[in-house]
């Protein structure tokens, strides 16, 4: 019925920057996947909108679970940690997207601050739903003819991203061959998951792999290849970034420091720093200190 792997091309192709009755969207990566299994807990900086075509499954949000079945919404807020289960797989269809806030108005700033509070993080049934029913009509069909044309894409995904959070806040619901994802997508959508979650001690290969539904070599190639470093030093370089600002900027204790970027030990966290700065963390956050 559907073209998954072309209907997931043609949203990240034509749905990536939206606008929509005064919000402005950044779209991160759209997900069309025929069979989604589980992944490890984590969290995002950004919304993460999810609906199940079919299959059945858990969602855990913030310590809570919640049944997955056929035409279920559920929502990832910012900074929430959570996890998909599945055993069978999931039909899923989901969007990771933030509001550009400076191009937006005040309303539209209002709707999603109020959509990042929400306690409604799944809506069950929905298949009727005009948002249900427009995000079917996003996807690409083997028939052909119910296909929309691409002029129309932009603004009708628009139009989607923000009737979910009217969803979510109880307003009102309102050709040649198939390519592959494209590997700048499977890297971004890695690197926004490493950047997200460097406070995870056991961030490993395996672990963002399996968040974007890969293998381990494949993305350890997409590192190699494309930014010319490997997994492990992208990993390591962003802990020390993170760990400069935090040292620039916070007033936190070194060893908070070395928790929240993912070192583990102030003893490991201060030998890789030194040997990537030229200089301890507390020589580093003194001469921060002197030129400000």
């Amino acid at each position: 019925m559907y073209q998954w792997v072309e209907s997931n091309r043609w949203l990240n192709q034509y749905a990536l920057r939206l606008k929509s009755q005064g919000a402005v969207f950044t779209v991160h990566y759209w997900g069309v996947d025929e069979c989604h299994f589980s992944n490890p807990v984590h969290k995002h900086s950004f919304f993460e909108i999810c609906y199940t075509l079919s299959g059945e499954g858990t969602y855990q949000d913030h310590g809570r679970e919640y049944p997955l079945s056929p035409h279920t919404l559920f929502c990832s807020r910012p900074g929430i940690m959570h996890r998909i289960q599945s055993v069978k797989g999931l039909q899923l269809l989901f969007v990771a997207f933030e509001l550009d806030e400076h191009s937006s108005t005040e309303q539209a700033v209002s709707t999603f601050q109020a959509l990042a509070e929400t306690e409604t993080v799944c809506l069950f049934g929905v298949e009727q739903s005009p948002a249900a029913q427009l995000w079917r009509s996003l996807l690409r069909r083997t028939d052909h003819q119910s296909n929309l044309p691409e002029q129309v894409i932009p603004e009708l995904a628009g139009a989607l991203v923000h009737s979910l959070a009217a969803v979510f806040n109880k307003e009102r619901i309102s050709s040649g061959p198939i390519p592959r994802r494209s590997s700048s997508a499977l890297l971004k959508q890695a690197k926004l998951y490493i950047v997200d979650n460097l406070s995870d001690g056991e961030l490993s290969l395996g672990k963002v792999a399996a968040h974007i539904n890969i293998s381990p070599r494949q993305l350890s190639r997409l590192f190699s290849d494309n930014i010319l470093e490997s997994f492990t030093e992208y990993v390591r370089q962003q802990r020390i970034r993170q760990a400069g600002e935090l040292l620039r900027h916070s007033e936190l204790s070194i060893k908070e420091i070395a928790e929240l970027t993912g070192f583990g030990s102030v003893h490991y966290f201060t030998r890789t720093f030194r040997s990537m700065m030229q200089s301890t963390p507390a020589r580093y956050r003194e001469d921060s200190q002197h030129k400000e």
